[in-house]
C-alpha cells in the first residue's frame, strides 16, 4: 500500500448507498440468470396478451368515436405490465422474509434504502426488455404511434416510472405480509386494480358507481395519460383524472412512491422487532 493512503473504515453514506444498491441489483439480476423459464414466461406473456385481447377479444369491441380497437389497447397493456410489477416483488419480498435472508441482511452494516432500491432498480431493467418486446409484437399487430417524438419517449418514461412505484408498493406488502405462498394468493387482490379500468374497455358502459372508481384508479390516469401522448384512440374522460391525464398520472406516481418507498424501508429495518 502507498505511503499516506488508508482505506477508510467506514465508507460514506452516498458511497455505500452506490455500492449496496449495485449489489443487490446484481443480486436479483442472477437470480433470473438462473431462472431461464421465469425470464421466458415474462417475455412470452406480452405476444399472449396482444393475441388474446387485440384478436379473441378485439372483434366485439367498438371504440367511443371510432378508431382501431388495437390501438386503444396497446397503452392498456403497456400499463399492465406496469401494475404487473407489484406481484414479482411481493413475493420475492415474501420469500427473503420467510427464509429468514431479510433478517441477515438487517445484521450487516448495508444501507437499508439501497438494499430495496437494488432490487427495485433490477425490476426496472426486466421490464425495459418487456415493455420493448410488447411495442415490437403491438406494431406487427398494427399499432402505431401517432404523436411525435417526444410525446412517445414520455410515455414510456410515465409507464416505466410507475413500474418502479408498483415495485415499491409490492416491496412494502411483501415485507407486511411476510409469507411467499400468502403472497402468492394475494394475486387475487391485484386483479381488480388491473381490470376496474379504462385499460381494456371504456369506462361509459359501466355502472355509475363503478365507472367513478375506475376513473379515478391510478392506472386509468396512466392509460389515458399514454394513450394522449401516442396520439392513439381514447374514450371522453368523466373526472378531472381522466380530463388532465398526464398531470393526474404523475401526481399518483409521486403520492404512492412518498407512502409506499418510505414504509417499505421502515419495515425492512424494523422487521422482527
Amino acid at each position: 500500500m502507498a505511503a499516506g493512503y488508508a482505506v477508510p473504515a467506514v465508507l460514506p453514506a452516498p458511497v455505500r448507498l452506490v455500492s449496496d444498491t449495485w449489489s443487490a441489483m446484481l443480486r436479483v439480476l442472477l437470480n433470473y440468470r438462473r431462472s431461464p423459464a421465469l425470464v421466458a414466461a415474462s417475455l412470452a406473456v406480452p405476444v399472449v396478451m396482444v393475441v388474446v385481447f387485440g384478436y379473441v377479444f378485439g372483434s366485439a369491441m367498438r371504440v367511443p368515436g371510432g378508431g382501431d380497437y388495437r390501438e386503444f389497447l396497446m397503452p392498456g397493456l403497456f400499463a399492465m405490465v406496469a401494475v404487473n410489477g407489484i406481484m414479482p416483488t411481493m413475493v420475492g419480498a415474501a420469500r427473503d422474509v420467510g427464509r429468514g435472508v431479510t433478517d441477515r441482511l438487517r445484521s450487516m452494516p448495508l444501507s437499508r434504502t439501497g438494499l430495496l432500491l437494488g432490487q427495485t432498480l433490477a425490476d426496472l431493467l426486466v421490464s425495459i426488455v418487456v415493455l420493448a418486446l410488447l411495442a415490437a409484437v403491438g406494431l406487427a399487430a398494427g399499432w402505431r404511434i401517432r404523436g411525435g417524438p417526444a410525446d412517445a419517449a414520455e410515455a414510456f418514461a410515465l409507464l416505466l416510472l410507475f413500474r418502479f412505484v408498483m415495485t415499491w408498493v409490492g416491496t412494502l406488502l411483501g415485507l407486511a405480509v411476510g409469507k411467499e405462498e400468502l403472497a402468492g394468493q394475494l394475486a387475487v387482490a391485484v386483479f381488480p386494480l388491473a381490470m376496474v379500468t379504462n385499460a381494456y374497455v371504456p369506462t361509459g358502459g359501466m355502472p355509475g358507481w363503478l365507472r367513478a372508481l375506475a376513473d379515478w384508479n391510478p392506472v386509468s390516469a396512466v392509460v389515458q395519460a399514454c394513450r394522449e401522448l401516442f396520439g392513439n384512440p381514447s374514450a371522453p374522460g368523466s373526472n378531472w383524472a381522466t380530463q388532465h391525464a398526464v398531470p393526474a398520472a404523475l401526481l399518483w406516481c409521486a403520492a404512492l412512491l412518498a407512502i409506499c418507498g418510505p414504509l417499505a424501508v421502515r419495515k425492512f429495518a424494523t422487521h422482527g422487532r
